[in-house]
C-alpha cells in the first residue's frame, strides 16, 4: 500500500488538522509501506533551526515514530514549506524528493508534484515562486534571526490570505496546455498533485492516450484525505477524528 497526501498546512492555528495528522500517522499510515507528502505539510516553515519550537518538535517526533515503525516517508516541497531541509529530514526520518518525482511500481507509473509550477496563468504567484525558490534568496532569509523570519512569514501569510479573499476562485488551476505537455514529457504517467485545493480526478486525452490526473484534497479541522494505491487501483480515503463514525 502506498499513500499520498498534501496541503495539510499544519500550524498551531489548526489544532484539529494537527490532531488528525497525528492520528493518521499512528493508525492509517502504519498499514502502508510508503507515504508521500506532496507539499505544504506546514503552513509555514522558517528554517530547520526552528525545530526546537514545541509544535514543530511534536510533528517531527510523530513522523520519526512512524518511520521507525517501518513506514517509508518521502516529502517534496510546497509553496509554504520550501525551506524544509536536510536537518528536518534526518530528524523526521524521511527523504526529501525532487519535484516532479517519477514513482515506478511493479504495476504502474506515477508522476508526483506539488502542482504549483503548472499554475502559469497566475503570473503574480509564478513571480513569487521564482523568488522564493532562488537559493540566494533562501540563504539571505535563513541568515536572519528567527524572530525576524517569523515576522516575515506572518506578513507573507497575511498577504496570501488577503489576495485569496479578493479572488472569485482563490486557487488558480493548472494551465491545460502546460499540463498536457507535462504528461507527454513524463510518458503519460498517472499524475498526482495538490496545491489547488480542488480535489478531483481528471481525464486528459494526450496524443490519443487517456491519462488520469488526481488532485489531492487539502486537510481541514474535522476532515482529512489520503489517496491510496493498493497495487491495482487508486482510491480516496477520508480521515475523520477518532470520536466520529
Amino acid at each position: 500500500m502506498i499513500l499520498f497526501i498534501s496541503d495539510l498546512h499544519l500550524s498551531p492555528r489548526s489544532p484539529g488538522a494537527t490532531r488528525l495528522f497525528l492520528q493518521f500517522l499512528a493508525r492509517e499510515a502504519r498499514q502502508a509501506e510508503e507515504l508521500f507528502i506532496l507539499g505544504d505539510l506546514f503552513e509555514t516553515w522558517i528554517g530547520d533551526d526552528d525545530m526546537a519550537d514545541p509544535f514543530n518538535t511534536e510533528i517531527v517526533a510523530a513522523l520519526r515514530a512512524a518511520s521507525d515503525a517501518g513506514l517509508r516517508i518521502s516529502l517534496l516541497h510546497g509553496n509554504r514549506d520550501f525551506l524544509l531541509g536536510s536537518r528536518f529530514a534526518q530528524a523526521a526520518g524521511l527523504s526529501l524528493i525532487s519535484d516532479p518525482y517519477v514513482l515506478s511500481t511493479a504495476e504502474w507509473q506515477f508522476v508526483l508534484s506539488h502542482g504549483d509550477a503548472l499554475c502559469l496563468d497566475d503570473t503574480a504567484y509564478m513571480a513569487f515562486r521564482t523568488q522564493v525558490r532562488n537559493p540566494e534568496w533562501q540563504a539571505a532569509l535563513l541568515a536572519k534571526p528567527l524572530a525576524e523570519r517569523r515576522a516575515i512569514a506572518a506578513h507573507m501569510r497575511e498577504v496570501s490570505e488577503s489576495t485569496q479573499r479578493g479572488k472569485d476562485t482563490p486557487y488558480t488551476d493548472l494551465q491545460p496546455a502546460a499540463t498536457d505537455d507535462f504528461l507527454r514529457q513524463h510518458g503519460y504517467a498517472t499524475f498526482i498533485h495538490g496545491h489547488t485545493h480542488q480535489p478531483a480526478t481528471h481525464d486528459h486525452l494526450v496524443d490519443g492516450i487517456c491519462v488520469e490526473r488526481w488532485v489531492l484534497a487539502d486537510w481541514h479541522e474535522d476532515r482529512g484525505e489520503c489517496l491510496a494505491w493498493d497495487g491495482n487501483i487508486l482510491y480516496r480515503e477520508t480521515i475523520l477524528p477518532e470520536n466520529r463514525p
